[in-house]
């Protein structure tokens, strides 16, 4: 079984066991949906489906950089150092990319970005506040990168537009194998 298989097989494990240590969920607003669950995508096609996506997509990027960059001023394990600053190459990388694309779609959809934006804040807090930042980073990036393959997976679903589904293909090739990488980490620690 591949890595990105075995690392697909374990989301579900991944999800609870993380979100359960961390105590992540939706910290918006009350009544509010969390946008990371794909509720809000799962109604679009086309055109508008490619500009939320995005849209969202790069608040979740940031948010993840914003993660890395918490991470990289207090860890100290050399790999957890190394994933940090992959996750900050990588990520901005595709923010650029993204947001290119956005300009030619007539623009970023500003709330679902804030939405996810508001999100990604907690999941950065989380990892400022504990006193193991190698373990909340890691832990955080767990459920961040699973939601990451949700949104991916529907824009195959979804889009019709290339680049998007290229760009869906590599997130989920990318983020299976981080993640199994960051499950086996975690069991070496336990």
């Amino acid at each position: 079984m591949t890595r990105t298989a075995l690392a697909a097989l374990l989301l579900t494990l991944t999800l609870s066991g993380a979100q359960a240590q961390m105590n992540h969920g939706n910290h918006g607003t009350p009544g509010q949906s969390a946008p990371a669950s794909g509720s809000d995508l799962s109604r679009l096609e086309g055109k508008a489906f490619d500009r939320t996506f995005l849209s969202m997509m790069v608040a979740h990027h940031q948010g993840a950089v914003d993660m890395a960059q918490a991470a990289l001023k207090r860890a100290r394990d050399p790999q957890v150092r190394r994933w940090a600053q992959a996750v900050i190459q990588e990520q901005q990388r595709e923010i650029a990319q993204m947001n290119a694309w956005l300009r030619a779609l007539g623009g970023a959809d500003r709330a679902a970005q804030a939405s996810m934006g508001r999100e990604m804040a907690s999941m950065t807090a989380d990892i400022r506040n504990d006193q193991n930042a190698e373990r909340a980073f890691v832990l955080g990036m767990l459920p961040h990168h699973a939601s990451a393959l949700e949104m991916a997976s529907l824009a195959l679903q979804r889009s019709s537009d290339a680049r998007v589904l290229e760009l869906s293909r590599d997130i989920i090739r990318a983020q299976a194998d981080e993640m199994y990488a960051y499950r086996q980490w975690l069991l070496k620690r336990r």
